[in-house]
């Protein structure tokens, strides 16, 4: 695509017919339309979902509580499998939750101009994955209530975290990411938020709206400040999620297990979230994308651009499963050298080919462009990925832990019900938040498309008279 033209694709560009909005529309048109499912009432399918998603969410409660009031031993956890979906769900979500927020922030830096279709979703995901990942972490250590054992608050006790722990450092780093996330996505609200009081229908929606838009009037200085505000928080996001997902490798490449105790888990790790992150926001986007009608907002190119994203970030997961494979052979370590081998011909080999044909082989059919806008190809393979990463997760944990140093201590896992409930109702519980989002928020950015309808207009203005000028181009 042209970088000198925010709207129309360089000639002979498969999406030539496709630009980043479809139609011309007024500011008005875009607020109404981007706000008509927030204004208007719930559909019978939104309250179904909703109905299905607490259903989920109350196996979730039932989990929770089977887990504080009899134990952990309520899970599959063994020796030497001692961590096991825990911990394997707290990396799939706090990978996905890492990549909302790195999403929005790069692409804000970069100044790309499809972002603003896609942001809101991301950092509305970052959120709703970071607090359910922060409950596994709570829930394994057995007695939750002394959580704030983490936390170096001054004792009487005088009992400090262990800070060479890894475990101390992601307290630290995960409610510092959370911290700055909830705000990185609550400052890009604000306008959108003024603009939904302003068209509000009852005085309750226009009080609570206008409550949360904090007095937004849209003067000069209100969006000289906004900006400024907006863009410290993306320069300080962007950095901050990188460190904050080596730090969650570090729980594991800290460790001397045979399959862990490699240098490559940092970037590893930070490349599988950006590629999880797209992938979940796709499999939202698009049922979103039908649902409220943003196909002039959303539009072939926006998903074409997230396809090739995932195709590089595949290609950086699949260069990260060869080298880990590489180091181990290379290090002529026996114990490394076994873990590698039984993930080919071992008891989790099926879940490993599965995983390689989900994260690396999927991908590829983001190389023909008109699988790239295939909503249906594009979707199918999102969910697949989304699959494939929690595959990878599982092998990292358990596959490691299954077969340590000692073959006598060697011992498969098995999920029980527990560990189940407790994945599918984090999923169920993040879906009803994401369908509150998707009735309560503007899902789309209105302030970024207002603004980029002027930039469109202005570069086919530009367009117009260096066509009209002798010797300019037709």
């Amino acid at each position: 695509m042209s970088t000198a033209d925010p709207q129309v694709p360089a000639p002979g560009d498969p999406l030539a017919g496709h630009p980043l909005l479809e139609g011309r529309h007024s500011d008005r048109a875009y607020s109404e339309s981007l706000l008509a499912y927030v204004h208007s009432p719930p559909g019978r399918t939104w309250w179904t979902l909703l109905g299905l998603g607490l259903a989920g969410t109350a196996v979730l409660t039932v989990a929770i509580c089977v887990t504080l009031f009899v134990g952990v031993g309520t899970w599959g956890n063994n020796i030497p499998v001692a961590w096991a979906f825990g911990i394997t769900n707290f990396v799939w979500w706090i990978g996905i939750g890492h990549a909302g927020t790195l999403i929005s922030a790069i692409l804000l830096l970069f100044q790309e101009k499809w972002r603003g279709s896609i942001n809101r979703f991301a950092e509305a995901m970052t959120l709703f994955a970071v607090t359910c990942a922060g409950l596994f972490p709570l829930l394994h250590l057995g007695r939750p209530w002394k959580f704030y054992w983490l936390v170096p608050y001054p004792s009487s006790l005088r009992a400090w975290p262990q800070f060479r722990s890894p475990l101390t450092w992601d307290i630290a780093a995960v409610g510092t990411y959370l911290t700055v996330s909830l705000l990185f996505w609550f400052v890009g609200l604000i306008p959108d938020l003024a603009t939904a009081r302003d068209t509000a229908r009852t005085p309750r929606a226009r009080f609570w709206y206008g409550l949360a838009s904090l007095g937004w009037r849209g003067s000069a200085r209100h969006w000289r400040q906004w900006r400024t505000g907006y863009l410290l928080l993306a320069g300080l996001a962007t950095p901050l999620v990188v460190s904050v997902h080596t730090i969650v490798s570090f729980d594991f490449a800290v460790a001397q297990l045979p399959g862990w105790h490699t240098t490559i888990f940092p970037p590893y790790f930070v490349a599988g979230a950006v590629f999880s992150g797209f992938a979940l926001v796709l499999t939202l986007l698009i049922p979103a994308r039908k649902a409220l009608r943003l196909e002039h907002v959303v539009t072939p190119l926006h998903l074409d651009n997230m396809a090739k994203v995932l195709l590089a970030t595949g290609w950086m997961v699949a260069y990260g499963y060869v080298q880990e494979h590489f180091f181990a052979w290379f290090s002529a370590n026996p114990y490394e050298m076994h873990a590698t081998e039984a993930e080919f011909s071992g008891p989790y080999a099926p879940l490993f080919w599965m995983q390689v044909f989900c994260n690396v082989l999927v991908p590829q059919l983001f190389w023909f462009p008109r699988l790239r806008t295939n909503v249906a190809v594009l979707w199918g393979a999102a969910l697949l990925i989304n699959v494939g990463m929690w595959t990878e997760r599982f092998l990292i944990v358990v596959a490691s832990l299954s077969m340590d140093f000692l073959p006598s201590s060697w011992a498969a896992y098995r999920p029980t019900w527990v560990d189940w409930s407790l994945l599918g109702g984090t999923v169920a519980f993040f879906g009803t938040a994401f369908l509150l989002f998707l009735k309560f928020v503007p899902p789309v950015s209105m302030s970024e498309m207002k603004e980029l309808q002027r930039e469109v207009d202005a570069s086919l203005e530009f367009r117009r008279e260096q066509g009209t000028r002798p010797g300019g181009a037709p």
